[in-house]
């Protein structure tokens, strides 16, 4: 059986492998630094790393808990077997080096085939400055056969050019480790480091130079740095990875609304205003609360939402842009930070955008032009690094045909529209909602219901003219009202009934009281509404009545 006994009394971690790269050898040092037990042969040596990245022949960048590692390898043959020999080396290993280079002397001569092995040149004199050894590697890198170096005074090397000084001699006089940088006989730039070995009566015996070719020293920091860098990019994917398995409201089966959330992620880090439409209840806001988390301004600033058709015209202003002390009658004597302002580092959300007056969209326009704001009875203007994605579910080009909506500021909102489909449209994500639903509230509610397969061919086949949040607020009114356990198509809500019933009979199947059937034909002529109209106001004016009646009719129906 071959050993390699010779390898535990070297001063550097030594690791030897076949041809396979399973480790048949290593040191105790090797052992130590990759805290690794006896039973680590025969395992390959690449997998005690995390990361193995070969850069040429002879050598290896590899990473094991964050921190990196040279391999420098060399192929040998130990009696009459081949192996791989691999040096380990780092920027501490190199001064470690340095220090123990005075144990030199005291290798026998199984030595010289690690020294042959070396990846950096060494090259070794005597008192005098005769050559006594170096190795193949000063051929690689000064182009000039090793054996003419053999005997020769390093004082003549420099007198023939092949060296521009004297390293060793340096050593000699100052009877410690030299150091220079200087370019070789090839004009390549290499770092000689040349230092002494003592003898029991403290003199120096011999000079051990070392020689290390600093373009390829280089170019391995500048690949280090390099791969540093993609590891924090790694760092970055993989936070936003958590932020997406984190946002468990998402629920994507059908190719649409995967596309729709793969382009929002690919947006995500870019401050391009954001336009999403749909109908209400399609999840607008779902998809941009994705966009921040999965943005690198999550956790810089805030997310902050503000509808804009819920709240009173006069007062939209200051709560979008903030007002001074003293602005107005009733106003906060320290003034108010607006929205803009709480979405500093951040993303603000306007939701209905198209209900803004059109007064209100000039100092919009204004704010994402010129990325500042001024409060209501401000005069100074304020910086704000805010990025904005808007949604509505009126035809906001058609509004601006009609003159309700500004062309510029359209323009401005329009740079990456988003489009999310109604629920009826993308019906190969009903079930998987009802399902996400159903298991969030019997957790939420201490239960166990389910829901029998008619009803959920129910669920399917409905048109959901509330969509998302219409089918939410169903799931959790059959949880919380059903008594039994097993929920089936006859626990449905009146109004819902008659809407199955209506699929295959326009007659009442069975008798209701008249003020129950008032409220069927009332919320299928609502439901018809939203379908056809995109606003309240508009569905107010074809059904002769006000538009706060039709929003309190559209919530009691779950619209």
């Amino acid at each position: 059986m071959v050993k390699m006994e010779w390898i535990e009394y070297l001063p550097f971690p030594v690791v030897a492998t076949d041809e396979a790269n399973r480790i048949c050898f290593y040191n105790h040092i090797f052992s130590e630094l990759m805290n690794i037990e006896s039973q680590a042969c025969d395992m390959t040596l690449s997998s005690l790393f995390s990361e193995w990245q070969i850069e040429s022949s002879h050598t290896v960048l590899a990473e094991k808990q964050e921190r990196y590692f040279l391999l420098q390898c060399q192929p040998m043959t130990w009696e009459s077997q081949n192996f791989l020999l691999y040096f380990l080396s780092d920027g501490l290993q190199m001064q470690w080096l340095k220090q123990q280079v005075t144990q030199l002397d005291k290798m026998n001569s199984e030595l010289d085939a690690i020294i042959e092995n070396s990846y950096d040149v060494i090259y070794i004199t005597d008192r005098e400055g005769n050559t006594l050894h170096t190795n193949s590697a000063i051929e690689r890198i000064t182009g000039i056969p090793k054996k003419y170096y053999i005997g020769k005074n390093v004082k003549d090397l420099v007198k023939r050019g092949v060296l521009q000084e004297s390293v060793t001699f340096k050593v000699l006089e100052q009877e410690k480790p030299v150091s220079v940088i200087q370019k070789n006989f090839a004009g390549k730039e290499t770092l000689i480091t040349g230092s002494p070995i003592f003898n029991e009566a403290g003199e120096v015996e011999k000079v051990v130079t070392n020689i290390r070719d600093l373009s390829e020293f280089n170019e391995l920091r500048n690949e280090l740095e390099r791969m540093r860098k993609l590891n924090k990019e790694y760092e970055k994917e993989l936070e936003k990875f958590k932020k997406k398995r984190n946002d468990q409201e998402i629920v994507l089966e059908s190719r649409t609304m995967k596309e729709i959330y793969d382009m929002a992620e690919r947006i995500a880090d870019v401050d391009a205003t954001v336009l999403i439409l749909g109908e209400t209840g399609v999840g607008k806001d779902v998809l941009a609360r994705h966009i921040y988390r999965s943005s690198s301004r999550c956790g810089k600033g805030e997310f902050v939402k503000i509808n804009c058709g819920a709240i009173p015209h006069e007062l939209l202003e200051s709560e979008l842009f903030g007002y001074e002390a003293g602005a107005f009658t009733g106003a906060n004597r320290s003034g108010k930070a607006g929205m803009f302002e709480l979405a500093h580092k951040g993303v603000l959300f306007l939701d209905e955008v198209g209900e803004l007056p059109l007064a209100l969209q000039v100092k919009l326009l204004r704010a994402l032009q010129e990325k500042q704001i001024q409060r209501v009875g401000g005069t100074k203007p304020k910086e704000v690094d805010v990025r904005v994605i808007a949604a509505t579910n009126r035809n906001l080009k058609e509004m601006v045909k009609e003159g309700e909506f500004r062309e510029d500021l359209f323009y401005r909102l329009n740079v990456l529209p988003l489009h999310i489909p109604s629920l009826r449209e993308r019906r190969d994500d009903i079930l998987p909602l009802v399902h996400y639903y159903l298991d969030k509230l019997n957790r939420k509610y201490s239960l166990s219901k389910f829901f029998t397969r008619e009803l959920k061919e129910f669920f399917y086949h409905y048109s959901w003219p509330g969509n998302v949040r219409e089918l939410s607020n169903l799931v959790e009114r059959l949880i919380l009202t059903v008594t039994s356990q097993t929920i089936t198509i006859d626990d449905l809500p009146h109004e819902y009934k008659a809407v199955e019933g209506a699929a295959s009979s326009p007659s009442f199947t069975k008798m209701v009281t008249l003020k129950e059937a008032v409220e069927i034909a009332e919320r299928e002529l609502l439901a018809l509404a939203v379908k056809q109209f995109s606003s309240t106001y508009r569905m107010a004016e074809v059904l002769g009545t006000s538009q706060p009646t039709i929003v309190r009719k559209l919530k009691k129906y779950n619209l």
